[in-house]
């Protein structure tokens, strides 16, 4: 073979190997890899032996099996006292498990009243969502991102699972004569919250109201009632 040709073959399989080993073309959000064999998050220092995802770690003299612990999600919420939605969320993130910091990973429960709570639309923009139903029957679904968007909804009983990709807005919704409760669990240690009417019409500073207004393809006055129900706290 002569060198020209040989120099060429050469070349050829050295990009095919590299295009092997690179990753896909694609972008994908997700936690970072976990550094050491843990990082229980110091919520009461700033500085620490070491930062990963926002957090420091406690030294590992001072990590203790409650670290790794959480109950919060025997107990069901109340439903029902002041509450619009009829729904109420407990989260188990590494705000509440420290022990989650770098492990890429929590859990959520959802309270539901019957007939016709719901968690309303919203996403969570860093992590995709497996719901597991424990009691009662749910309505849900998700909104494609693709145009035209399609929602992708049906009903989900006690014992069933159901899945909403990362990042795209979802609802739940009891369609049952009883309390309906679900655990959710997420590929983030904080996926995140976006309710969606808060968003739009909750923001500080305000969203403009023209701005609204023409996307909603609707008047002003609309757009100021629903603000006014969404003042922020």
């Amino acid at each position: 073979m002569a060198p020209n040709n040989l120099t060429t073959v050469l070349l050829a399989a050295c990009a095919v190997l590299l295009a092997l080993a690179a990753p896909p073309l694609v972008v994908v959000a997700g936690d970072p890899d976990m550094l050491q064999d843990n990082c229980v998050a110091d919520y009461k220092s700033l500085q620490g032996p070491l930062r990963v995802n926002g957090f420091p770690c406690k030294r590992e003299a001072n990590v203790t099996a409650d670290d790794f612990f959480f109950g919060g999600l025997a107990k069901a919420a109340d439903v029902y006292t002041g509450n619009a939605a009829g729904s109420a969320v407990t989260a188990a993130d590494v705000e509440t498990l420290p022990g989650l910091n770098t492990l890429g990973v929590s859990m959520a429960r959802t309270d539901y009243a019957p007939w016709g709570g719901v968690n309303p639309p919203h996403a969570h923009p860093r992590a995709t969502e497996i719901l597991f139903v424990v009691e009662g029957t749910l309505e849900v679904g998700f909104v494609t991102a693709a145009a035209p968007s399609r929602l992708l909804t049906r009903t989900v009983s006690r014992g069933e699972v159901f899945v909403f990709p990362r990042g795209l807005v979802h609802f739940q919704r009891s369609v049952g004569p009883a309390p309906a409760v679900a655990v959710s669990a997420f590929d983030s240690q904080l996926p995140g919250t976006q309710a969606a009417a808060a968003a739009l019409f909750g923001a500080a500073p305000a969203v403009p109201t023209d701005v609204l207004a023409r996307a909603l393809r609707t008047d002003a006055g609309v757009v100021e009632s629903i603000k006014s129900k969404f003042t922020p706290k």
